[in-house]
């Protein structure tokens, strides 16, 4: 397998589109109901499209469930990384450290080795993303910063699994439209069944304000993760996540260019890095 140049096209688009998807959620105001219209808004799409495509090989669905299982994990300590910590910090750390975990998961469990130019790649990459989190010296820590820097980890360790998940997955599968298709339209129920449990009493209150937002973040997510779904049946999968966390430098470019945020020089060179690395992983 290798990384084609239209593939690596395609990954960039899921980086935007990555970025954009958080970018709604952040702006929303009851996270919890916004991850949840997030995520529950391609089950009945996905349900309704299911008839037309195969049906994923025997050997599949138990990456298929245990991809729920670890997803369903993922957006608690995503949700909780947020509460005690800034996106600015806890999005670099978990998003920056998937790319190395599935590089080594992917030798360890699957067999899928890297030239020593690609596991540069990737490991540049990951620098670039994680220097973004850096704290200045003298910088004291704020309150519930050392729990969000725990829940960013542990965040970053769960895209790490079911990404590895996925990719063995979709290449069981015998089909990469049947597995995203299925999967898609499982995933979403367990975390919105949750929701809904803790905003009982008030589900209307708590989720009309939030449909608008919810729904276009769920779209936009669904097109993003089924492209980097495919993108693993084709290509490796670790070069493929350490392209797609490159969302990070487009999250921090969204936010220079319509939230005001500053982008500093610090930004700057963390993107030449992540540049840098995307050139390696190419030529490696």
């Amino acid at each position: 397998m290798t990384l084609e140049p239209g593939v690596i096209a395609l990954v960039l688009v899921a980086a935007v589109l990555h970025a954009t998807w958080n970018a709604f959620v952040k702006a929303g105001g009851d996270r919890l109901a916004v991850m949840a219209i997030t995520m529950a808004l391609p089950v009945v799409p996905c349900a309704l499209a299911l008839p037309f495509v195969p049906v994923p090989a025997v050997e599949s669905w138990t990456f298929i469930f245990a991809s729920i299982v670890i997803h369903t994990l993922y957006y608690a300590c995503l949700l909780h990384a947020y509460h005690h910590g800034d996106l600015s910090q806890v999005y670099p750390i978990a998003r920056g450290s998937a790319p190395l975990l599935v590089a080594v998961g992917a030798w360890m469990i699957a067999g899928e080795g890297l030239s020593l130019l690609a596991f540069l790649g990737v490991a540049v990459v990951s620098a670039g993303i994680l220097s973004l989190a850096w704290r200045r010296r003298g910088v004291a820590p704020e309150n519930g910063e050392d729990r969000a820097v725990g829940f960013a980890i542990l965040t970053g360790c769960t895209i790490g699994l079911y990404s590895i998940v996925d990719g063995m997955g979709v290449r069981a599968a015998g089909t990469a439209e049947g597995y995203i298709l299925w999967l898609f339209a499982l995933e979403g129920l367990p975390f919105l069944g949750f929701a809904l449990w803790v905003r009982r009493g008030r589900i209307r209150a708590a989720f009309a304000p939030h449909l608008l937002v919810g729904s276009g973040a769920g779209a936009i997510s669904a097109l993003a993760y089924g492209i980097v779904i495919w993108a693993m049946s084709v290509a490796p999968m670790a070069q493929v996540v350490a392209l797609r966390e490159t969302s990070v430098i487009m999250a921090a470019a969204l936010g220079a260019l319509f939230l005001k945020e500053p982008f500093g020089r610090r930004r700057v060179a963390a993107a030449a890095v992540v540049v840098a690395g995307a050139v390696l992983l190419r030529v490696g």
